[in-house]
């Protein structure tokens, strides 16, 4: 089969590679129709997560048709079309048990850091993704659903990772009726995380980036204030300014490692790997949220240390949540925002390649060239 894989640092490779095989009973292998680069795939591409080894193929989000089951599958039959949340997880683990499907304990070898991910390299397991014509589904009893026939294929593999990490953002911030919400990072979590925002009560939504059409985008799909950082000699006291003195009772970090912002941090950690991510937008969340406030963050981070201001948090009172998203657990109550209009992840879809073309698609997303929000990945071509 034809699929992605690493090559080191900005390198990457459509080459053949054995197709997956069942290698336990409760296996399935999806043969994929459709997938898309996540704004972490990024971190991988530009070397920043450790155990990142030659020849993985990256994607968690993807969707397909079922072409083989193990013996001991039971809810999937072939020729069932499904989403498959990024998270590969058990379902009776304690984790599990308590819907905490990303943090699952049976899936990982490092799994008392770090849950199993498809296609994010060997510190979440090893699992190939799914940037390719097909990849294995483990634990296919509990994971995959099928793709409901109102659903549009846009929305299905977007809602296995971006849509639905927006949406956890939002909820890891406990949005109080009338709570004025920032959100950092105008990529498709961040705008999910808006739309959704308004969903859970708020009566103010800022979101804060400098992509000029990112900013936009924000406006016309989650009718948010928009704040571009570049304009304004320090954003924190831009959003102290705008929220009356005092800060928004919630903000959301939705860019994670590699924020812009201070050319010192970045360089520290996306360019020198001295970090495991550049704090810049965790620590502008701490000082622009108010004393007593709440910071939700959902962009992703590496294993490294990072200079962040813990003691702010301290001293202001804070409450931090964060994780990594239980995607299953959000699908219920999302599936019927976005059969309703209210949530509108294929909004977000500017671009679209075919599987051979996936070094040009990561380059463009990477530089964020051509106005790049959200590229999809067709295996077939887009046939």
């Amino acid at each position: 089969m034809r699929a992605m894989t690493y090559r080191g640092p900005y390198k990457l490779r459509v080459e053949e590679k054995d197709r997956p095989r069942i290698e336990h009973p409760n296996d399935a292998i999806v043969r994929v129709q459709l997938a898309a680069i996540c704004g972490s795939d990024l971190h991988l591409y530009h070397g920043m997560m450790p155990d990142t080894r030659i020849g993985h193929t990256f994607g968690h989000e993807f969707i397909g048709v079922v072409d083989e089951v193990g013996s001991s599958v039971e809810t999937l039959q072939v020729g069932d079309r499904v989403m498959v949340p990024f998270n590969i997880f058990c379902g009776s683990c304690w984790f599990c048990a308590r819907g905490l499907f990303s943090n699952c304990h049976n899936v990982n070898p490092n799994a008392t850091a770090v849950g199993g991910i498809y296609g994010y390299s060997h510190t979440t397991g090893g699992y190939d993704g799914g940037q390719a014509e097909y990849v294995r589904v483990p634990f296919a009893d509990v994971g995959p659903v099928k793709i409901p026939e109102w659903m549009h294929d846009e929305d299905a593999v977007l809602l296995t990772d971006a849509a639905a990490t927006g949406y956890f953002g939002a909820q890891l911030g406990e949005i109080a009726e009338g709570d004025t919400v920032v959100v950092l990072g105008a990529g498709p979590v961040g705008l999910i995380a808006a739309q959704s925002a308004w969903l859970m009560g708020a009566g103010r939504v800022i979101v804060v980036d400098h992509l000029t059409e990112r900013l936009e985008k924000a406006r016309t799909m989650a009718h948010a204030e928009m704040l571009n950082y570049d304009e304004y000699d320090d954003i924190v006291v831009e959003l102290k300014l705008q929220t009356d003195h005092l800060g928004a009772d919630v903000v959301i970090e939705a860019v994670g490692a590699e924020a812009d912002g201070s050319c010192l941090q970045h360089v520290a950690a996306a360019k020198l790997k001295l970090q495991g991510g550049s704090p810049v937008a965790l620590n502008w969340a701490i000082d622009g949220v108010r004393k007593g406030g709440t910071v939700a963050v959902v962009g992703a981070y590496g294993p490294i240390q990072s200079a962040v201001k813990f003691g702010d948090a301290l001293n202001k009172g804070l409450t931090m949540r964060m994780n990594q998203t239980p995607v299953k657990r959000q699908w219920p109550r999302m599936f019927e925002h976005v059969r309703n209009g209210h949530l509108t992840p294929r909004e977000m879809v500017t671009h679209r390649f075919p599987l051979e073309e996936i070094p040009e698609a990561y380059h463009v997303f990477s530089s964020k060239l051509d106005g790049c929000i959200k590229p999809l990945i067709l295996p077939g071509g887009g046939n």
